[in-house]
């Protein structure tokens, strides 16, 4: 999705600066705006006297690569090298910084911030370049069209100065309303190959500064006794084994009663007094399933008549269709619990300030949902909280909840103090995995007729799983006529042209707190989208390529587009031209805006273990601003799906998690892929998302490889569960 906004109102910032500083934003009126009125608040871009320019961030960066891409946009504006732009995150202000596709908020996610930004930042960067250009045209008496900014040096009429010359006099004047911006043929930085990203040497040396980096003056560690099945609720504790641990300061029963916060001088400390210590917990409301009954129930619903119409079309014409066929697939799937295990676990700092405001230092992916959340908590105006984004080691959608659950947890854990003292919340990796947020359990029922020369006739899908949504602050848009779209995304409004397609959705009941995780819904719906394709192909007796390619012709955009990525990884991986003793899968999907296409390549036999020797990928993500990036996020992308694809899932018993920590929760190892390699389609259409689709269709892809050399079609994840064991 692409914000149809005018230039004039991309920019929903205010001015704001520093002695000499030039800051570039939006009035209230939505016009341009440039001061050095200490009273305006935060652009986009700022500029001192020195001439040293820093890009103001609005999205989080939690290695995806925001800092980097954002900047890119405003350095190829202002007429930058790379190296000569700085990156600072945003305060937490909605009005100012809010995300332009979800509305009055301000977050990171669902791949967007390329996409609703890639305008707005270079709007702005060329807004600055305008004044700077005009203030030198009036300080040397020349025409401003004779003018340009290369490299930082303002440039024409024989003379040359550096920008930081002109920052006084550019922020007194009125800046343009529609700044001109540089054609595709002007770009130097955007599309180039060798743009570095602009953290990776602070990340290299350690001076990155991440959340779980933050030490504060005499601050407290707070630990949560949580409890093992969810929604059962604190009723009191036994402290007294707490007491002999060196370093314990304090325990009491959070106000909500969802835990025990426990306080002490260090972290260690803090960890070692929770394990002494005995929490008494009513479990009358807390879940007592186990991951077997969850699958039985999921399992039900399928056979059962769906409570959704996702599509509004005719099941009864649909099911006709199918028993009139000629041949008929049928495959049932499922798709376990899984964790997000970043690598930095959760964690944030609060302090209050002389003046009474309160400062929460933390990697804020959605920042307005704690800021909202902390008004409530303090009885505070939004003006006296503060939000300091931190960078952070992953999320995958982790650090983003409807409910801000950590950074409340903490708030209510130092509201409990004198607050005299900041107060650091740390989450073990145990923590992260046992009580934490999960991609909801999911299955699906496929059932596909073809005609007798492999044409398909009809396609039933019927879709059974946990809403993330449902019962959130989401839910109103995010949920319509009872369908929460992330259920069925990737099914519903697949490009494939599939005559008789019924697509119904049944929810049942939330095991755990659910959450988005890598790709949300497209994480299993490319999955059986994808493996039914396969098996419909070789069904109807048909190159699994050439199958695809024919049910995304005769179509418009999205089908052309989704059809081109699939030609050029297969192309690049040599589809149908295997060595012997290797085996290839293919899959295709679209999800954020972004089609990518996957050919894994495995040797090796189901007895002694299959090795993924190579995945070949394409993607088409719009205009490619950093190939580099594009590149990293395509492999960690694919890594992240293959991984958690092959051995990882959250089981339950009783209730409670019974992973721990990475030994039985195993992420991707470096040696489980020989080589991936990723082609960037060059593209002029609007630029999209790259953090998750890479995700998506390589499981499918690794799945149908399988299948190739086996025989054997996984329809239950995880693979090694089931089956399939890797060498």
């Amino acid at each position: 999705m692409t914000p149809k906004t005018s230039r004039r109102s991309f920019l929903k910032g205010a001015a704001a600066a520093a002695g000499a500083a030039l800051f570039i934003g939006a009035r209230p009126d939505g016009a341009l705006a440039a001061s050095s009125s200490d009273a305006m608040l935060n652009p986009f871009v700022k500029i001192d006297s020195e001439g040293n320019v820093t890009a103001i961030i609005k999205h989080f960066e939690k290695g995806q690569g925001p800092a980097t891409g954002l900047s890119t946009l405003i350095a190829e504006e202002l007429g930058l090298r790379m190296d000569q732009i700085h990156y600072a995150f945003a305060p937490s202000n909605p009005q100012v910084y809010n995300n332009l596709l979800f509305g009055p908020f301000q977050g990171t996610g669902g791949s967007t911030a390329m996409a609703n930004s890639f305008m707005q930042y270079r709007q702005a960067g060329a807004a600055a370049r305008e004044l700077l250009i005009k203030s030198a045209a009036e300080a040397w008496g020349v025409d401003p069209a004779g003018l340009s900014i290369e490299e930082g040096m303002v440039v024409g009429a024989g003379r040359s100065a550096p920008i930081g010359d002109f920052v006084a006099a550019a922020a007194q004047m009125e800046p343009p309303a529609e700044p001109r911006l540089k054609s595709p043929e002007e770009w130097r930085i955007i599309g180039n190959e060798s743009t570095r990203r602009l953290d990776s040497v602070i990340k290299g040396n350690g001076k990155a500064k991440f959340a779980m980096d933050v030490h504060l003056d005499n601050q407290m560690v707070v630990v949560i006794a949580r409890p093992e099945q969810r929604g059962a609720m604190a009723t009191g504790f036994d402290d007294s084994a707490a007491k002999e641990v060196k370093g314990f300061i304090n325990a009491a029963v959070l106000p909500n009663k969802a835990g025990v916060a426990v306080y002490a001088e260090n972290t260690w400390a803090a960890i070692q007094a929770r394990e002494a210590l005995s929490v008494t917990w009513d479990t009358s409301a807390a879940e007592t399933r186990s991951s077997d009954e969850i699958r039985a129930e999921i399992m039900a619903a399928l056979d059962a008549e769906p409570e959704y119409n996702v599509l509004k079309k005719d099941h009864a014409e649909t099911l006709a269709a199918i028993e009139g066929a000629a041949q008929v697939i049928e495959k049932t799937f499922y798709f376990p619990l899984l964790a997000h295990a970043p690598m930095e676990p959760l964690n944030c700092t609060i302090e209050q300030t002389a003046e009474g405001d309160i400062v929460l230092h933390d990697g804020a992916q959605m920042p307005t949902g704690p800021h909202m959340a902390f008004q409530q908590i303090f009885g505070l105006p939004a003006e006296k909280i503060h939000i300091n984004t931190m960078l952070a080691g992953g999320s995958f959608g982790r650090r983003a909840t409807p409910d801000a659950d950590y950074q409340v947890e903490a708030a209510l854990a130092f509201v409990m103090t004198d607050r005299s003292r900041p107060v650091k919340l740390v989450w073990t990796r145990e923590d992260d995995l046992r009580s934490g947020y999960y991609r909801p359990a999911f299955g699906h029922k496929v059932r596909v007729g073809l005609s007798a020369e492999g044409e398909i006739l009809g396609w039933d899908h019927r879709i059974a799983g946990q809403s993330i949504m449902k019962g959130t602050a989401f839910e109103a848009f995010a949920v319509h006529d009872g369908v929460d779209g992330s259920s069925v995304e990737g099914v519903s409004d697949t490009p494939y042209r599939v005559p008789g397609m019924f697509v119904g959705l049944t929810d049942t009941k939330k095991a755990t707190s659910t959450l988005w995780w890598r790709s949300v819904g497209h994480t299993h719906t490319a999955y059986a989208m994808e493996v039914m394709m396969d098996l419909a192909a070789k069904a109807a007796g048909r190159d699994p390529v050439e199958f695809r390619l024919v049910h995304l012709a005769g179509g418009g955009a999205d089908q052309a587009r989704k059809a081109a990525v699939l030609k050029l990884a297969a192309e690049k991986a040599g589809w149908g031209k295997a060595q012997a003793g290797r085996h290839m899968g293919v899959a295709v999907h679209k999800s954020f805006g972004s089609y990518a296409a996957e050919v894994v390549e495995i040797s090796g036999t189901a007895e002694d273990g299959f090795r993924i020797e190579k995945v070949t990928a394409a993607v088409d993500c719009g205009i490619p601003v950093n190939p580099d990036i594009i590149r990293a996020q395509m492999e960690g992308g694919i890594g992240y799906g293959i991984g958690h694809a092959m051995r990882d899932q959250i089981t339950l018993a009783g209730g409670a998690v019974e992973q721990y920590n990475f030994p039985d929760y195993e992420p991707l190892r470096i040696g489980d892929i020989g080589a991936i390699e990723v082609h960037i389609v060059k593209s002029t259409e609007a630029p999209t998302g790259i953090g998750e689709p890479g995700t998506p269709p390589s499981a499918p892809a690794l799945a149908n490889a399988i299948a190739a050399a086996s025989a054997l079609t996984v329809a239950d994840l995880p693979m090694v569960e089931h089956g399939v064991s890797f060498a």
